[in-house]
């Protein structure tokens, strides 16, 4: 479309005095299509019958009432009943020019890559004189507004990204404008003046700045992966000194955030991590490593806390050697390169407290497996159990003549799901893997932790013996002998019948 509509929104508290210059500077515009949404939020005086007689008089307004829920959830309602494709939201005190609709939407037709148009503007009321505009770029927004509220934007892009945070009390287009460029986008400043700001002295703007606290630690907890990328740290009440006082901070405590690329735009939830693992999150294993399930948007995620090590294996950790996180991320990544199937790894959390590795995490998407091989131990009844430790004893030949061997080859670590004659199997705990040559000893070693009875065993080195061309009964007895001692009694298993 050439003029494509563009939804005016205004919110409304209390503004009777002023509401209806706000109406009436959107409808001298000289732009044709467009449509304005007034919702009252709550308000006590007269603004609820001005806004409805305005409504009454002309198709192009329609109004909504709410319970006083806030400026956010008014907006957010607003841009739930809007049907234009560009948004401007414009406070009811205030007012714009008569050619800011028809610039700031061409602009948005004519740069897809745009997404806020800003102008130059004006006070009015009680301070007289020309805006003071600082040219957007995202480090400064990270420390300062520097986008008027009285912008243009997408409504999709709105959408995308919820809306205007209802939780945050105060500054709430500051949090807005992160969120929409967060993950990129650009911001195109007109030089027309189009938007006329009304100070007042018990505006929303001057309040807000008791709220500075309160504003400043939901503006972190929602958005911490961008202020570390933009600051090095969170924001913190010194805003200027941010930068500055995360480099101190990170030489005491330095931390590594690493979010595969095809992730980066549910980053945060990985960032917030290291604040909401002990409080959130289902538990699927507590011992000396604590695993838990975390849902990310529409996914699944298991996240794995390594204990923290010894303080000689701290030493070591924290100078020479990767941590266990950073292994598993890696080793997964290999894996998925050769054709072996593993969960999607997702990233990995490191913190250590000056040169002493302290703790760190390993991320990865769910597996969708719904067995693990300990099930074939507990039941040897299982369905098509024979045919599934066959698949298993290839998969491990696999690994093997691939180069990959799991130090951990344990019953907890394969998982396996069976769809029809399609048996699917998957390796996980990666921290503990080894590559290069796998002889015919090591392979038939790497069995021994797999706690089947011995005619289970035999099916499975006979297997394996087949898919690396070794002969079987040599296998079978190297299998049984590398066995260890504590699973040789059979008869404390216990299998079902």
């Amino acid at each position: 479309m050439e003029n494509p509509l563009v939804s005016v929104i205004i919110p409304v508290y209390n503004m009777e005095a002023f509401l209806a210059e706000a109406i009436d500077s959107v409808l001298a515009s000289t732009y044709p299509n467009f449509e304005i949404i007034v919702v009252d939020d709550g308000s006590t005086d007269q603004s609820p019958v001005i806004a409805e007689h305005y409504s009454e008089r002309d198709t192009r307004i329609r109004f909504y009432r709410q319970s006083n829920r806030g400026v956010a959830a008014a907006r957010n309602l607003a841009l739930q009943e809007a049907r234009g494709e560009f948004v401007l939201p414009v406070d009811a005190d205030d007012k714009i020019s008569e050619i800011f609709l028809e610039t700031a939407a061409k602009v948005l037709v004519q740069l897809p890559q745009v997404k806020i148009v800003t102008c130059e503007y004006e006070y009015f009321g009680e301070k007289q004189g020309k805006g003071k505009y600082r040219p957007y770029h995202r480090k400064l927004i990270a420390r300062k507004n520097v986008i008027n509220n009285c912008s243009m934007y997408r409504r999709r892009d709105a959408l995308k990204v919820g809306g205007y945070c209802e939780e945050i009390i105060g500054r709430e287009d500051w949090e807005f404008w992160i969120s929409l460029l967060k993950n990129g986008g650009e911001v195109e400043h007109l030089s027309e003046t189009g938007f006329y700001y009304r100070i007042r002295s018990n505006s929303k703007r001057i309040t807000d700045r008791k709220l500075k606290k309160h504003i400043i630690d939901v503006l972190n907890r929602r958005h911490k992966a961008f202020f570390y990328r933009e600051l090095g740290g969170k924001l913190h009440y010194r805003r200027s000194l941010s930068r500055l006082l995360n480099f101190f901070y990170h030489c005491y405590k330095p931390e590594t955030f690493f979010v595969h690329p095809d992730f980066k735009e549910e980053e945060e939830f990985f960032y917030s991590l290291p604040d909401i693992f002990d409080n959130q999150g289902e538990t699927i294993h507590s011992g000396r490593n604590i695993i838990k399930i975390f849902n990310a948007g529409n996914r699944k995620w298991v996240v794995k806390s390594f204990q923290s090590p010894n303080v000689v294996n701290r030493f070591i950790y924290g100078i020479f050697r990767k941590s266990k996180a950073r292994r598993s991320y890696e080793y997964a990544l290999k894996l998925l390169s050769l054709g072996i199937a593993t969960p999607q790894p997702i990233g990995y959390y490191e913190q250590k407290i000056f040169f002493l590795f302290h703790k760190s995490f390993y991320v990865s998407e769910r597996s969708e497996c719904n067995h693990r091989f300990e099930e074939l131990i507990r039941d040897v009844n299982f369905p098509d159990r024979e045919k599934i430790l066959k698949a298993v004893a290839r998969f491990t030949a696999e690994l093997h003549e691939k180069g990959v061997l799991h130090s951990d080859y344990s019953a907890g670590n394969i998982l396996f799901s069976q769809t029809n004659d399609d048996i699917h199997i998957e390796l996980i705990d990666l921290n503990r893997l080894k590559f290069g040559k796998i002889s015919k000893t090591a392979g038939c070693r790497n069995f021994e932790r797999l706690n089947l009875e011995p005619e289970a065993l035999k099916t499975m080195a006979e297997e394996y013996a087949v898919a690396r061309g070794f002969e079987k009964q040599e296998c079978v007895e190297l299998v049984q002998r590398y066995r260890w001692k504590k699973h040789k009694n059979i008869s404390s298993l216990q299998p079902k019948n």
